[in-house]
């Protein structure tokens, strides 16, 4: 997808004002990025935990970008400008529920987020700072995230 119409379609499907609300509500500072991005530096909520997560053409960065080159930032910015695609590709919004969902079949299956998400994996895993994880048998999955629930659940206690 063209990297010009990618920001345009992203405005127009309503993500890119959404991801520069996020930024303004969290107090980040905006500046033009790579690949038609819109930069929000300084994010400091507690989620998502990720190092940058991208809302429409908007890349959300803890912290702040380095001046120069950086060859590991760079190739995250490169991971989250397909992220922005993807937004385009999803007309926009549609894009975070099929992304959660995503995120929680992969999870499910490897106890990871990204390891099978195909949003991660379109976007580049290692590109992203993610490292495979292996596939469990959808049985064991299953069993391990009901054991996990179960852990989390308080005791009932009696009176």
């Amino acid at each position: 997808m063209n990297r010009r119409l990618v920001p345009f379609l992203n405005w127009v499907n309503l993500s890119t004002p959404c991801g520069l609300a996020v930024a303004a509500l969290s107090g980040c500072r905006i500046t033009r990025g790579p690949h038609g991005t819109l930069l929000a530096e300084g994010y400091r909520r507690r989620l998502p935990r990720a190092r940058a997560f991208t809302v429409g053409s908007v890349v959300l960065v803890r912290g702040s970008v380095p001046q120069g080159a950086h060859a590991g930032f760079d190739t995250l910015l490169e991971h989250e400008a397909r992220h922005c695609r993807q937004y385009a590709a999803c007309l926009g919004l549609p894009f975070l529920p099929a992304y959660l969902l995503a995120a929680g079949y992969s999870l499910l299956r490897t106890g990871d987020p990204a390891s099978r998400n195909p949003f991660e994996r379109g976007a580049g895993l290692a590109d992203g700072g993610y490292r495979e994880q292996p596939a469990r048998p959808v049985a064991g999955a299953v069993r391990a995230a009901l054991t996990t629930r179960r852990r989390r659940r308080p005791e009932d206690t009696a009176s």
